[in-house]
């Protein structure tokens, strides 16, 4: 036993001292201490002085040059094509009845998305190898000291910013600066050009709706005309409808934006379940109450939401309530579609029906106001 001791502490004063698991090593202890050192030689050259620089060789900057400038021409290119592209395929090209094509919509996409993403990767790449083929490589230590800078520090910090600018190239570099500049040029007109699909302003175009005098109903998603037994004939008490498109003043069918904002709900109410509110007006100063504007119990309101504009398309036939399923806005059809519960502030328009010399049902005017939510007041110009 005191044999095999004695081995052990030889053993052991030959090998080195075991470390304990989550202290340094030695070679990290002589990292630290050369790096603080270091610190410590460098603290006198400055707060924005570096101390190990590399400078691209000349060959490695002019080749470096000519590929940045290769980029950023490309970059002006597919800039130049983007708003080429944008009026040559406008994105609203499919809905003019001269042009009318469906897959113009997806090439003005294509075109859009596709020249856009190559003018900015190639302004990204530009600057990548311009960053690594051009600027110098160096670190800088800024050492923590009072949060205050002197005027000395901000004196160097100026003299350092126009040093890196000098550095950079983009002074010595015309054929960099004078392409990169023209590549952020079309960037720069492409929102401005953009902004172009967010006007004109609907002002008062949603005064209107294709909805006039003697104007029959399809069923929607149909060419099939309403009359009023239909109505009575329906289990649910409810169809949606839309105007009858089929004159000369809409060759190409009513458009989906007519659609939007005069698709209808015609309900059928039994006698004696109205209620007060459809002896008031239509609208203030008029004769007409919302009862004169409804035909042998059928009743058509609009079907878009004041809310946010979702399509109010629930009809509870027992309590007659009109119900939008986004917000849950909920409305009283035998009460002039009056909100009874949710977040929407105003009715359902009213629109004014009747029957024609066939028996089919037909609108004998337009809404006595605007369809679609309250904020569209505000775009039409007629909020307060």
């Amino acid at each position: 036993m005191t044999e095999n001791n004695n081995n052990d502490n030889n053993g052991a004063g030959d090998e080195k001292p075991e470390r304990v698991v989550g202290t340094p090593s030695a070679s990290a202890d002589e990292r630290v201490v050369s790096e603080a050192s270091a610190e410590n030689e460098s603290e006198h050259a400055g707060p924005y002085e570096p101390f190990e620089t590399h400078i691209r060789p000349e060959e490695q900057q002019r080749r470096g040059e000519k590929m940045a400038s290769a980029w950023f021409i490309l970059a002006t290119l597919a800039g130049i094509a983007f708003l080429a592209a944008y009026f040559v395929f406008p994105p609203n090209a499919a809905d003019e009845p001269a042009i009318a094509d469906p897959q113009i919509s997806q090439y003005s996409n294509m075109l859009l998305g596709g020249t856009l993403t190559l003018a900015m990767f190639g302004i990204g790449a530009g600057m990548t190898v311009w960053a690594r083929n051009v600027m110098p490589h160096y670190e800088v230590h800024s050492p923590y000291d009072e949060l205050p800078s002197s005027d000395e520090e901000k004196g160097s910090f100026s003299e350092f910013f126009m040093k890196s600018a000098d550095e950079s190239g983009f002074t010595k570099r015309p054929l960099m600066r004078r392409t990169l500049i023209a590549s952020m040029i079309p960037l720069g007109i492409a929102p401005v050009v953009l902004l172009r699909d967010l006007g004109p302003l609907p002002r008062d175009t949603l005064h209107h709706t294709p909805w006039e005098n003697g104007r029959r109903m399809y069923v929607e998603g149909t060419h099939r005309a309403l009359r009023a037994e239909d109505l009575e004939n329906d289990p649910n008490g409810m169809i949606s409808a839309l105007p009858a498109i089929d004159d000369d003043r809409y060759p190409h069918g009513i458009s989906l934006d007519d659609q939007a904002k005069s698709v209808i709900l015609l309900i059928k109410v039994p006698d004696g379940d109205w209620k007060e509110g459809m002896n008031e007006p239509v609208s203030e100063g008029s004769d007409e109450t919302h009862m004169n504007w409804t035909y042998n119990g059928i009743v058509a309101y609009s079907k878009i939401c004041t809310h946010v504009g979702c399509p109010a398309a629930l009809y509870e036939r027992t309590t007659h309530r009109i119900l939008c399923p986004c917000h849950q806005s909920t409305f009283d059809a035998t009460d002039a579609a009056k909100v009874v519960f949710g977040p929407a502030h105003r009715g359902l328009p009213q629109l004014p029906i009747s029957v024609d010399d066939e028996g089919y049902l037909i609108s004998t005017g337009d809404f006595a106001e605007p369809p679609g939510p309250t904020f569209w007041e505000y775009q039409r110009g007629g909020g307060n």
